[in-house]
């Protein structure tokens, strides 16, 4: 039987073999960054989230389905893209040398932007919906009267202010990489390239060994679902986190996801298309279909969960299947832009991509306040909103971050230069 894409079945080597930096899987994380300011724009205006910092007087059901869309492939893909390149760059430096790395480009930026930017939004919401008269300097030290709560782990630290906000991405990621330095240091079998040997091969030499933790993840949402982390519990994503790390590990299972990804995509939509059926049967009933019991709400939380993973195979099999045929067709390297204007730009987003993401809510949440007051049309408004925050964003990383040593630093930029400075690049 011919190995399917290049995935030799038994060959012992192909664990050892050190995937080659992903161009494409950049393109992915660059896009879902930038994709959160339209996300986050769209949810002043959505009907279905009443606790976002602002809020339009109009809503609409238009939004909470294209969050939907969005919510069941975005960030667990962005865990899994994580995964990979933690264990990319674990596999160049040791347990501790990793450990330290990831406190620095991500520990550093969380540290910066809670002090300096979670609670202008906080404050926001205060101000234009809670009728409070507080001024900002009045509220700065009311965000930090916090407690300790372990059993919020890793979300610790709370408070009837403080909030981790959008940077609940940057706390988990840190944590699930400080796991993984911790599993190197303690147990270095465990991310030795063979370690996984017999899902590698099980994964090349049967269709769909790739497709199985779908039924992992979708009982892992039947307790219910956090909608303050993207409408998938915390939990979850060190699964899709771990699922990206293995990946990275083993050119068979690479192989695996590129052969199996129409598969996936076909179930994956088949799946999320029941349900959304689920879920507006559960909302039709007056029930919370995230954390409800009723028996909609469970199969729409089992349904989620596995469409959730089919998608991230479809979307990295995807990506890699194009990535190889435009290499094949002697378009340059791998998922990078023709040189000119085009690819400046890319590079230059590419470098930005944790800057933009650590400021982009505070700006989104500053700017709709200043919008919502017109009362045009939800169209109109939500244009504005995301036209003026990503303008105003370019104008801040430009002049605020990217020109300055300390600034580069304290956002989590290794260099002016560097290839990839989004949150999970190694």
């Amino acid at each position: 039987m011919r190995p399917p894409d290049g995935a030799v079945p038994g060959d012992v080597d192909a664990p050892a073999r050190a995937a080659a930096r992903r161009p494409e899987l950049d393109a992915l994380r660059l896009a879902v960054v930038l994709g959160l300011v339209l996300f986050h724009s769209a949810l002043v205006f959505d009907a279905s989230d009443p606790d976002f910092y602002v809020k339009n007087e109009t809503t609409t059901e238009v939004t909470t389905v294209l969050a939907g869309l969005a919510v069941v492939w975005a960030m667990p893909a962005l865990f899994a893209v994580s995964g990979w390149a933690a264990r990319r760059s674990l596999s160049r430096r040791s347990a501790a040398g990793f450990a330290r790395e990831r406190l620095l480009r991500l520990g550093v930026p969380l540290l910066v932007a809670t002090v300096v930017l979670l609670p202008f939004p906080v404050w926001v919401r205060e101000r234009t919906r809670e009728g409070s008269d507080l001024s900002y300097a009045e509220f700065y030290p009311r965000f930090f009267d916090v407690r300790l709560e372990p059993a919020e782990a890793p979300f610790v630290v709370q408070g009837d202010h403080f909030e981790s906000g959008h940077l609940w991405f940057v706390v988990l990621l840190l944590a699930w990489s400080l796991l993984l330095a911790l599993a190197a240091a303690v147990a270095p079998r465990l991310t030795a390239p063979r370690a996984f040997d017999g899902v590698g091969r099980a994964a090349a030499r049967r269709r769909g060994v790739v497709l199985l933790p779908a039924v992992a993840m979708a009982a892992a949402c039947v307790p219910g679902l956090e909608q303050d982390y993207a409408g998938w519990p915390r939990w979850a994503y060190l699964a899709f986190f771990l699922g990206g790390a293995l990946l990275a590990g083993d050119e068979r299972l690479r192989a695996a996801l590129r052969r199996d990804a129409p598969l996936a995509g076909v179930i994956g939509g088949a799946i999320f298309a029941g349900g959304l059926a689920a879920f507006l049967v559960a909302d039709a009933a007056g029930a919370d279909a995230f954390t409800a019991a009723d028996a909609a709400s469970v199969i729409f939380r089992v349904l989620f969960g596995a469409a959730g993973w089919l998608f991230v195979v479809a979307i990295l099999g995807g990506l890699d299947r194009w990535a190889l045929r435009r290499s094949s067709a002697g378009a340059g390297r791998q998922g990078e832009p023709a040189p000119g204007r085009g690819a400046r730009a890319y590079a230059y987003l590419l470098v930005a991509g944790m800057p933009l993401y650590v400021l982009h809510q505070p700006v989104v949440v500053g700017v709709a306040a200043l919008v919502v007051p017109w009362r045009a049309p939800v169209v109109v408004e939500l244009a504005v909103v995301v036209v003026a925050s990503a303008a105003v964003l370019l104008v801040v990383y430009d002049l605020g971050v990217r020109r300055w040593r300390l600034t580069r630093w304290a956002f989590g930029v290794r260099g002016p230069s560097a290839p990839g400075g989004v949150p999970s690049s190694p």
